[in-house]
């Protein structure tokens, strides 16, 4: 499959979802910023895919990533981000959402897991979408981080 076959728009999600649940799949879903996609992405998207049969990656539209990282971000557009996430052989399917926020998004993916990093916890995650989640019935798993890797990191770097 082409990796812009992937990229299912926001608005065939919910039809998708419940595709995959008929085909019996167990829908493992994360979503961030993936900026400039780096090995701590990787590590993260394998170990989260390995939690079910189809990976599922919301990505912050443009908008959202300007509200969360600040006026200079994104460094790549929405698009862009979502095609080279859809490339990961990890990567079962990616959906971009205009929010800052997942809500909306958790809402119609309906995960069965919901994959974050290992910064968060069941008390930290925010709250409306933990609420999302465990309506669906999802469970959450939290994966460590790999040390020293991350995008602000890079760009820090980057500016000297």
């Amino acid at each position: 499959m082409r990796a812009s076959e992937k990229i299912i728009p926001l608005n065939e999600l919910a039809a998708w979802r419940e595709a995959q649940r008929r085909a019996g799949r167990r829908i493992v879903v994360t979503n961030g910023c993936f900026d400039l996609l780096h090995a701590g992405h990787v590590t993260y998207l394998e170990a989260a895919a390995s939690q079910g049969d189809l990976l599922l990656v919301g990505v912050n539209g443009d908008a959202g990533v300007r509200e969360l990282k600040g006026p200079t971000r994104p460094l790549n557009a929405e698009q862009d981000r979502a095609l080279v996430l859809a490339a990961l052989a990890s990567v079962g399917a990616v959906s971009i959402f205009p929010e800052s926020t997942a809500t909306s998004f958790l809402k119609l993916a309906a995960p069965d897991v919901y994959a974050k990093g290992g910064d968060y916890t069941i008390e930290t995650l925010n709250a409306e979408e933990r609420a999302v989640v465990q309506a669906a019935g999802g469970e959450f798993v939290f994966i460590p981080f790999l040390a020293g890797r991350s995008t602000s990191g890079l760009v820090n770097r980057m500016k000297g």
